[in-house]
C-alpha cells in the first residue's frame, strides 16, 4: 500500500514543480533527490534500531510520518515556499526509511529458512505491483479530478491554468493520504495483536 501512495507523489510532483511552479527539470530533480538521499541515510539506522524496538512499532512510526507528509502535500499551493516543499520531501524520505527495513524484516521472519528466496521474490513483486497500481491509479484520479474542475475531459496539464491542476493534485494526494492512514491502522493493529499474543 505504501508503494502505491509513494507513486501517487512520484507522478504528481514533477507536474507541480515544473508545470505549476515553473522549475527547470534539473531544479525539480535536485529537490526530489532529497527523498532517496534521506532514505539512504535513515534506512540502516532504522534497521539497527530493530534490536531495541519491535519492528511493528518502527513500521508504524514510519507510516505515521508518511501520512503527515501527505497532509503537507495536500495543502501545497503556488505560493508554498520551495524550502517547505523540500522539507516535506525529505521528511517523506525519512518516514520511508524508517518503514522499509523493519517491514522487510517482518516479511522475511514469517517464513522458514528454505523459503526465504520465495519470500524475497514475493516482496519484490508486491513492491512492483504497488508501483504499477500507484502510477495508474494516481493518473486516473488526477485527470478525472482535473476534468471535473475544468468542465470537460482532459488528459494533460492545461497551460495557463495551474488552478485546474492544483484541484486535481489536492484530490489525488487526499486519496494517497487515506491509503497511508489505512496502512497505518492495519500496521498498528498488527503490532497490538502481536503484543497480545506475546503475553
Amino acid at each position: 500500500m505504501i508503494f502505491v501512495a509513494n507513486f501517487f507523489f512520484n507522478v504528481i510532483a514533477p507536474f507541480y514543480l515544473q508545470n505549476a511552479r515553473g522549475l527547470m527539470p534539473n531544479e525539480a530533480g535536485y529537490l526530489l533527490m532529497l527523498f532517496p538521499i534521506v532514505q539512504v541515510v535513515v534506512s540502516p539506522i532504522s534497521g539497527s534500531l530493530q534490536n531495541r524496538f519491535a519492528p511493528e512499532l518502527l513500521t508504524t512510526v514510519g507510516l505515521v510520518i508518511l501520512s503527515i507528509t501527505q497532509i503537507g502535500y495536500m495543502t501545497a499551493t503556488l505560493s508554498t515556499p520551495l524550502w517547505l516543499f523540500g522539507t516535506w520531501v525529505g521528511v517523506m524520505g525519512f518516514g520511508n526509511g524508517v518503514f522499509q527495513s523493519p517491514n522487510n524484516t517482518i516479511v522475511m521472519s514469517t517464513v522458514s529458512q528454505r523459503d526465504l528466496g520465495v519470500a524475497g521474490g514475493m516482496n519484490a513483486l508486491a513492491r512492483n505491483l504497488g508501483m504499477v497500481v500507484g502510477i495508474s491509479a494516481s493518473t486516473t484520479v488526477l485527470f478525472a479530478s482535473m476534468s471535473q474542475a475544468y468542465g470537460k475531459p482532459t488528459t494533460t496539464y492545461i497551460a495557463g491554468r495551474p488552478d485546474i491542476f492544483l484541484a486535481g493534485m489536492h484530490t489525488t494526494l487526499t486519496v494517497a493520504f487515506f491509503i497511508c492512514a489505512l496502512a497505518t491502522l492495519i500496521n498498528l493493529w498488527r503490532y497490538l495483536h502481536r503484543r497480545v499474543q506475546a503475553k
